[in-house]
């Protein structure tokens, strides 16, 4: 007999990529300017991390980054031009991350290389996630637009790879929307509070060792509520009293 393959792809659960947008005709920047402008960005969401839009300044990213100020502004017009090019990058690097989490072999293997990307962003890239969380929680003037834009269509793609997984008896059915936002909340804790952990883990900063520890930890407690069980229904919603599909859609909820 032939053994069943339980990859999305086999049961249909892969949805379909998302278009990609038309390349421009503008010319594209020498391989210098890009260098330099990623060593700028790095060095501004530094800054932007730790004072926040209103409190980080170009004449000190200016000279963090080794330029004056008018250097600066030959490759960023404004503070504000700098910050949004902050703000995409991060976006994008988030993602590049999401994205791979519907075309996963498994549900298990999606969520343990997905918690692991999650993760690994936390450790390496922390002031990302700071730079981010700091304009969402000021209501997000500057990225509200590109969050529905960007973001909604593939988080919508990553519920839809759930319901299909569910359907097909790999997983229980919960509400894969809030699932998605308890596993944002989970692994960006570690970037945002990372200081905090450290001084209660009485260490001077968290160690490798720690991240291994948390990703495991959420792996097996996230596993252990999907994974299908003999006795235990669909998580019900209490306040429609339905299973959690959605449909992602502005206005509309199934």
């Amino acid at each position: 007999m032939k053994p069943t393959d339980p990859s999305p792809q086999a049961q249909g659960c892969a949805p379909p990529a998302l278009a990609e947008a038309e390349p421009g005709t503008a010319r594209p920047p020498t391989p210098a300017r890009l260098r330099k402008e990623q060593h700028i960005l790095g060095v501004a969401e530094a800054h932007f991390a730790q004072s926040g839009f209103e409190g980080a300044s170009l004449e000190a990213i200016a000279t963090a980054a080794g330029l004056s100020r008018h250097n600066l502004l030959y490759y960023f017009p404004s503070k504000e031009a700098l910050y949004q090019r902050v703000l995409d990058d991060v976006l994008t690097q988030w993602l590049d991350g999401m994205q791979a989490l519907p075309d996963s072999p498994s549900p298990q293997q999606a969520l343990r290389e997905y918690i692991g990307l999650k993760m690994r962003s936390a450790r390496e890239r922390p002031n990302s996630t700071k730079v981010f969380a700091m304009e969402v929680m000021a209501g997000a003037p500057r990225l509200a637009a590109t969050i529905q834009a960007r973001v909604l269509p593939v988080l919508q793609r990553q519920v839809d790879a759930f319901e299909c997984w569910a359907a097909a008896g790999l997983i229980r059915r919960v509400d894969f929307t809030h699932l998605m936002f308890m596993l944002w909340s989970v692994t960006q804790a570690y970037a945002e509070h990372q200081a905090q952990f450290a001084l209660l883990l009485q260490k001077p900063a968290l160690e490798p060792l720690d991240y291994a520890q948390a990703e495991a930890l959420l792996v097996h407690l996230v596993w252990a509520g999907l994974a299908p069980s003999a006795g235990l229904p669909p998580v019900q919603s209490e306040s429609s009293g339905k299973t959690g599909r959605r449909t992602l859609a502005k206005g509309k909820r199934a």
